[in-house]
């Protein structure tokens, strides 16, 4: 363990949110303008320009007839881009029922025609990466190279279900002269994903090809924050040629949750996303005999030794704390500087104090909103606290106000130097 005579910890805040009311459509700049009709235009189950998001149940992009809707804002200007339904009971159980009826087939096709759908989703994913990545800027907020490395990061997985069959291939042993013994993988049912707000298109990339490839059948519940991007991956996997009801989306908060965790007929459940609903969902899910795996968040240090390349550091510092506004489970939120690189704190001011913080599509963004007002506050209300407890804030990104998006939930690069008893290291 590092004394404090040997290091200082520095923890690297970065995130933020302007309070302001929503917006109309006309608030949002001539490029996020163009965005979001296309969006609006060439896309079924979403919109940009105040429609609502669609559930995709049975192959069918369908309107849900729920009394319950949330408003999807664009983080950088609080415009309502759609409305996002709680789906109700009877549609979810639609789209379980209409994935379980397409895994009595599915799960018997063969690899090979699974594998033609992975091949030409990945095609088709490529070609309209750009349209991907418009959806994240708008409803996400992330700067246009951040969404394209998010659906970037997505494809990938989306490659490596192309190659899935050496991963589907059994074992046989000889045990003995009159017996063999051996293992053969099946497909297991219907699954489910819950997706976070922070990669709308990664994370529903990392399960529906790596499901849909090894025969299963997939109920997925995009975030109810940017379900864009999920939207659009389900038209194109339909356009790919997955069958109707091998994949369905649905949408809402905690009841939709539950719903999946509940369901007897899932057999399965993904998770990405924070610790209180992640160990919700296995504790529930684990209790109702599914398999879970839950992915939740991180607590992050970096610990710059004496002896590293000075620059290649401060670089990797800055890019890990400060990308994507801080919102991944990667993002490094601790630096420990030991020994003479304690004097570095300078260096690392000087390089954050370079990024530039506005709208996602502005060019030469670094970084752009938060995804909510609730994140600024929260965020704002940490750095305020390492001044409270003693702390020093050598970077002070409250209080900033970004030209052109004054009702943005922006904050800007921080650095403040703490103990681990104080609640910004905690």
């Amino acid at each position: 363990m590092l004394g404090p005579s040997t290091s200082t910890k520095l923890s690297l805040l970065k995130r933020a949110a302007t309070r302001g009311l929503a917006t109309p459509a006309s608030q949002l700049k001539p490029t996020a303008q163009n965005a979001a009709q296309a969006i609006s235009t060439n896309w079924k189950g979403t919109s940009a320009t105040g429609g609502t998001a669609k559930n995709f149940i049975g192959g069918e992009f369908v309107e849900s007839k729920t009394d319950r809707w949330l408003d999807v804002v664009d983080p950088s200007t609080q415009t309502v881009l759609n409305k996002v339904p709680e789906t109700t009971n009877e549609e979810f159980a639609q789209a379980v029922d209409s994935a379980e009826q397409a895994f009595k087939t599915w799960s018997k096709t063969s690899i090979l025609t699974r594998q033609r759908v992975a091949m030409e989703l990945q095609r088709l994913i490529r070609e309209n990466g750009d349209a991907l990545a418009s959806s994240i800027v708008l409803e996400q907020g992330k700067t246009l190279g951040d969404a394209h490395g998010d659906v970037l990061r997505g494809l990938q997985v989306v490659e490596t279900a192309c190659g899935i069959a050496g991963n589907l291939m059994g074992e046989k042993l000889e045990v003995s002269k009159d017996m063999d013994t051996y293992t053969r993988r099946v497909p297991l049912g219907v699954c489910a994903s819950v997706a976070p707000f922070n990669f709308p298109a990664m994370i529903p990339l990392w399960t529906i090809p790596l499901a849909t490839a090894t025969g299963n059948t997939l109920v997925l519940k995009p975030s109810e924050r940017d379900p864009g991007a999920a939207m659009i991956i389900a038209e194109l996997a339909q356009r790919a040629g997955l069958p109707p009801g091998v994949l369905n989306v649905v949408h809402g908060t905690v009841g939709t949750v539950n719903n999946i965790c509940d369901h007897p007929s899932i057999k399965a459940i993904s998770f990405v996303g924070g610790d209180k609903a992640g160990k919700h969902i296995y504790e529930r899910g684990t209790k109702n005999e599914k398999r879970v795996q839950a992915n939740l968040g991180a607590k992050n240090h970096a610990i710059i030794m004496p002896d590293c390349n000075k620059n290649l550091a401060l670089n990797s510092i800055v890019g890990a704390a400060f990308g994507a506004a801080g919102q991944r489970c990667m993002a490094l939120s601790v630096a420990i500087l030991v020994g003479n690189t304690r004097s570095w704190i300078g260096d690392i001011v000087e390089r954050a104090k370079k990024l530039k913080v506005s709208g996602g599509f502005e060019q030469g963004a670094d970084l752009g909103p938060l995804i909510s007002p609730q994140a600024k506050k929260r965020v704002e209300g940490l750095i305020t606290s390492v001044e409270e407890e003693g702390g020093k804030i050598h970077l002070d990104g409250r209080n900033l106000v970004v030209p052109g998006y004054e009702h943005g939930n922006f904050v800007g690069p921080t650095v403040a130097e703490c103990v681990t008893n104080m609640r910004a290291y905690k």
